[in-house]
């Protein structure tokens, strides 16, 4: 009976959800640490060799995590969908999609926090299934390209070079 309820679970979580080819990486961090803007930055990038899809938002703000067995799906509440908050220029409309696949969570630290080469990979669990976790500098230059690297990489996404 146990097993059964926490198969169709659902929490809402403070964060930040973008996807990337049906996949999507919830980034957490601090009010004011940055997850809005990385997103955005990640959201700007056009499509190349590396990265060959686009961006998109599922939530700002408020992620939803949805259960269902041993799969984690995101979305955003209906009232903020596509809504995406930049600081200096307030709420701005975004291209989103209604709900992804959750396979990777990212947490916003310091650089003295970022292991070089991670091994084997650090790990969390949401609503009871576990998730691999990247620990990543919210500023640097290179943040877009590595969170979304980190999906290709983690989920043999197919790239252009593939």
């Amino acid at each position: 009976m146990e097993e059964r309820r926490l198969a169709d679970v659902a929490e809402t979580f403070h964060g930040t959800a973008i996807a990337l080819a049906g996949n999507a990486v919830i980034i957490r961090g601090a009010p004011g640490s940055g997850k809005s803007d990385l997103a955005l930055r990640c959201l700007s990038l056009a499509p190349t060799a590396l990265i060959a899809s686009p961006v998109v938002l599922v939530a700002d703000d408020r992620v939803v995590a949805m259960r269902k067995d041993d799969q984690l799906k995101v979305e955003a509440p209906a009232t903020i969908r596509g809504k995406l908050e930049v600081r200096g220029l307030g709420i701005v409309t975004v291209p989103a999609v209604d709900s992804a696949e959750l396979v990777l969570v990212a947490d916003l630290v310091a650089p003295e926090e970022v292991e070089r080469l991670p091994d084997p990979t650090p790990q969390t669990e949401l609503l009871g299934l576990p998730l691999p976790l990247l620990r990543i500098t919210p500023f640097e230059a290179s943040a877009p390209l590595k969170l979304l690297l980190a999906l290709l990489m983690r989920f043999k996404q197919p790239t252009s070079a593939d």
